[in-house]
């Protein structure tokens, strides 16, 4: 009976030995088969057919992707694998082996889609269309502040970086002892190269900005004080007709000696100039700053804005006339009244007053 019952022991501990063997070596091979296939397995698939490793269709949705300078197609082709504009970046370079002639890049953004096969994203590339423009369209009259401003907004160029360039005007082609470049940033609308700098882009519009004074000739020693001038003519005026009676109005009362009272140069060194109101506030009109020619006679300390090359025309040569004073005129239509004397021109204002009091939503 022992014998017995030990030879019966033997034999299932000689089973169960042998099963856990056979599990291991089971398990072993199980687990080997799930590395080799996590290693392998998208090669197997591809090479069985069984997937792709191209997406097809044109994609959806938007992404941007930026190719730039000295990139080559393997570096295309990861790119765009690695924004899932196409599935792998095999696919698309070997797709890109095979075209004849050589594709030939150029760098920028371009708005592409997801999820597109080879073939599209290729064609994509090609496409004018869809490369992505970096532009700043400035309006004449914009300040420092909001040029920048529009030209971060257009470029993606991170407005601190604007701002630090901006700081040292010395920098650019300006004029010995210009301290700001107020003014020198010419308004018009640009188009600007992928990767260009903070440097770069602000150099352009200075650079356009001495190209307009060249045209009209405009000596190195003057170009500040007719940006100066130009600049109040821009904001002044609400018409372009009117800009070479104001800037008669502004000679005039510099060669009477008297104060040039302009509220635009108030409004500026108060910094309410973005308001938009044709009135300044007692306390910008009282302000003792060097841009207030309220306080203080002669031109204020610099432009007030960036002036247009209407403005620039009109400095150099004012519409003949012995105009002293102007202000709008009723109507909305932004002209102005221009009169020789005080009494005609309290008039013209007392005319204008009543008129906003009449149309409160005149925006007056």
């Amino acid at each position: 009976m022992t014998a017995r019952k030990n030879g019966r022991g033997g034999n299932g501990r000689r089973v169960a030995v042998v099963l856990t063997v056979t599990a291991l070596l089971l398990g072993g091979l199980a687990a080997a088969g799930g590395y080799l296939w996590s290693q392998f397995g998208d090669r197997v698939s591809l090479a069985l057919g069984w997937t792709s490793n191209d997406y097809e269709g044109e994609g959806s949705g938007e992404v941007i992707v930026k190719i730039t300078e000295g990139e080559i197609g393997e570096d295309v082709a990861r790119s765009l694998a690695e924004h899932d504009v196409v599935k792998t970046s095999d696919a698309f370079y070997e797709l890109l082996l095979q075209q004849e002639p050589a594709v030939e890049f150029q760098p920028g953004a371009y708005q592409l889609r997801q999820q597109m096969s080879s073939a599209s994203a290729l064609a994509a590339l090609q496409d004018p269309e869809n490369r992505v423009q970096l532009s700043a369209m400035i309006p004449e009259g914009s300040t420092l502040a909001q040029t920048l401003e529009i030209v971060s907004s257009g470029t993606d160029i991170p407005l601190e970086e604007l701002e630090e360039a901006a700081a040292d005007p010395s920098a650019y082609a300006v004029p010995e002892g210009v301290d700001s470049l107020e003014g020198w940033l010419f308004p018009a609308t640009y188009e600007f190269e992928f990767g260009a700098t903070a440097h770069d882009v602000i150099a352009r519009l200075v650079d356009q900005q001495n190209a307009v004074l060249d045209e009209f000739g405009v000596a190195e020693q003057d170009r500040q004080r007719v940006l100066t001038i130009a600049a109040m003519v821009q904001r002044e005026s609400g018409t372009v007709e009117d800009f070479g009676k104001v800037s008669r109005v502004i000679h005039n009362r510099l060669d009477h000696g008297m104060l040039l009272q302009m509220d635009s140069t108030a409004q500026y060194g108060a910094e309410e100039h973005d308001d938009g109101s044709v009135w300044s506030t007692d306390e910008a009109l009282a302000d003792d700053n060097p841009w207030n020619t309220y306080v203080h006679s002669g031109l204020p300390a610099g432009p007030i804005a960036n002036p247009g090359r209407d403005a620039i025309a009109a400095t150099l040569e004012p519409t003949p006339g012995d105009w002293l004073y102007f202000v709008v005129s009723p109507g909305g239509t932004g002209a102005s009244t221009f009169s020789s004397d005080s009494e005609s021109h309290e008039a013209a204002v007392q005319e204008y007053r009543d008129w906003c009091s009449a149309t409160p939503d005149s925006g007056c």
